[in-house]
């Protein structure tokens, strides 16, 4: 007898049908065979299955079973196909009727007793199931909390093989869970820090209130000690909470690479990763032999901080172009082609050279001018060009360090950041895709970014005088953008006056 079960493989955040066919056949010496291009991990499935049916009080049939994974074509990893394969194998050998199988998809790995583990890409398999029409999907019960963010489509979590050989049969039916709006789930981003807490530097804190209403990319400069680190560390207290839309997106990759804890539902905070400048190229942009995401995609819609940008070696900082600019990697490799998306701001921090202390009012270099050089030639022109706020961070004066001056907290900056994304929502609401200022292409710029006749002029002079490139152009535009938009004193968007592109040209001089 054969059997048919639906299930899916992801091919990075993509998920492709899998038919899985089972065949127990009534002549021929006992076997357990799987083909269909399987992984070690799918191969391995032959002694879980066999194990966990047999711990669970079912018998085994001692014939010849061959699993097929169709389409024959596609390569099939991981350890998600053990629940399907064991259905099929129970359909097959009658512990379970035919027809209550009803085309639904089956995912999830077995331990040995029989339990439904924990199984990354859950959520994959719930949008897969929303796209393609199917009403039903069966898995595991620590993994179910994140397809039941997903409308319409029926989640059953299964916690072993026993009760989902109940339900099938029609004796014990599992409750299935209640659909989960995201809205509810989703919180403000806590930080070590409170902008409160860092002591003067009033233009920094600008230009992070400017990057993060925009979520443009910021560089900043300064001697050690002068609050880089802690500046950057209070980011999340001002970012905005995700909104629905943003937080599945974030989630979808989260899921694929099994970072999200048994039992969790979605990604509740925006992103916020702190890579050590030893990671590798692979660990930044993502790859491997089986490609998978890498810190600049886990940052998606939210931060990436580099501390000590400089000391990233040359070639790992070069390889980060291409997401910058174009907000995905795409990883090719001989098996394949994956693409994981990469839309996050940057945020920098480097020393004014190597000992920091270069243009210290108090404190003396003593890097020669050919250290300082090499030193700063660590970081290309084509990097730095793609960093919309350059940013001086000096030394903290000790009048501000023992004066009782009150500086506003992250509380009260969220606000204005808030209220300016939600004038950027408005503005995209029908181009998809796009949810902040930076992510403007140049025909949103164009579209969005018009300027009066004074303003032309005082473009036309930046860029005779400063030799701007094209991309620096688009990028100045972007950052007066949002600068206008917290001028606003609605929820309207104002229009770009000189004075926000003299302060957006003032965060575009190089300070590295």
């Amino acid at each position: 007898m054969i059997a048919k079960i639906n299930s899916v493989a992801n091919v990075g955040l993509t998920s492709l049908p899998v038919e899985v066919e089972v065949d127990v056949a009534t002549q021929g010496f006992p076997a357990f065979n799987i083909v269909g291009l399987p992984s070690k991990a799918v191969e391995e499935a032959k002694e879980r299955v066999k194990t966990a049916i047999v711990n669970s009080g079912f018998s085994f049939p001692q014939k010849k079973i061959t699993v097929n994974l169709a389409p024959g074509d596609l390569a099939k990893d991981g350890s998600c196909y053990d629940l399907p394969i064991a259905v099929g194998i129970l359909v097959a050998s009658g512990e379970v009727k035919e027809e209550t199988i009803n085309g639904a998809v089956y995912y999830g790995e077995l331990s040995l007793d029989g339990h439904v583990r924990h199984t990354k890409g859950v959520l994959l398999v719930g949008i897969f199931a929303q796209k393609t029409d199917t009403k039903e999907i069966f898995v595991p019960i620590e993994s179910s909390p994140e397809a039941s963010v997903i409308e319409n489509i029926k989640v059953i979590p299964v916690r072993n093989l026993v009760e989902l050989v109940s339900h099938l049969n029609n004796q014990k039916l599992i409750e299935p869970l209640e659909n989960v709006e995201v809205e509810r789930l989703i919180e403000a981003g806590e930080s070590e820090f409170d902008f409160s807490e860092v002591l003067g530097q009033e233009t920094a804190k600008r230009a992070l209130m400017i990057a993060a209403s925009g979520g443009h990319n910021i560089l900043m400069s300064g001697p050690p000690g002068s609050g880089k680190t802690m500046l950057a560390r209070a980011l999340p207290s001002i970012l905005p909470p995700l909104n629905p839309k943003e937080a599945l997106e974030v989630t979808r990759i989260y899921s694929a690479t099994g970072l999200l804890s048994p039992g969790e539902a979605i990604v509740r905070v925006r992103p916020f990763r702190y890579p050590h400048h030893s990671t590798s190229l692979a660990g930044l942009i993502g790859g491997g032999s089986k490609p998978l995401p890498g810190e600049v995609s886990l940052a998606h819609l939210g931060v990436m901080f580099l501390d000590e940008m400089a000391e990233f070696p040359r070639s790992v900082m070069e390889s980060m172009r291409q997401p910058m600019e174009d907000g995905k990697v795409v990883v090719s490799r001989a098996a394949g082609r994956v693409e994981y998306p990469a839309n996050f701001m940057l945020v920098a921090a480097v020393n004014t050279c190597p000992c920091g202390y270069l243009n210290h009012p108090k404190r003396e270099c003593k890097c020669t001018i050919r250290q300082i050089e090499k030193y700063k030639r660590r970081i290309s022109g084509p990097i730095l060009d793609r960093i919309d706020l350059h940013v001086n961070v000096p030394a903290v004066e000790a009048e501000k360090l023992t004066g009782n001056t009150k500086a506003q907290s992250s509380n009260e900056i969220r606000e204005k950041v808030i209220n300016v994304r939600k004038i950027q929502d408005e503005r995209f609401k029908q181009k998809e895709g796009l949810y902040t200022n930076s992510q403007m292409r140049n025909k949103e710029v164009k579209e969005f970014c018009k300027l009066s006749d004074e303003g032309n002029r005082l473009m036309r002079l930046a860029v005779d005088k400063y030799d701007l490139s094209t991309r620096s152009y688009f990028r100045i535009l972007k950052v007066a953008r949002t600068i206008a938009d917290l001028s606003a004193r609605s929820h309207l968007a104002g229009e770009i006056e000189v004075d926000h592109l003299a302060e957006a040209l003032q965060y575009r001089m190089r300070v590295f």
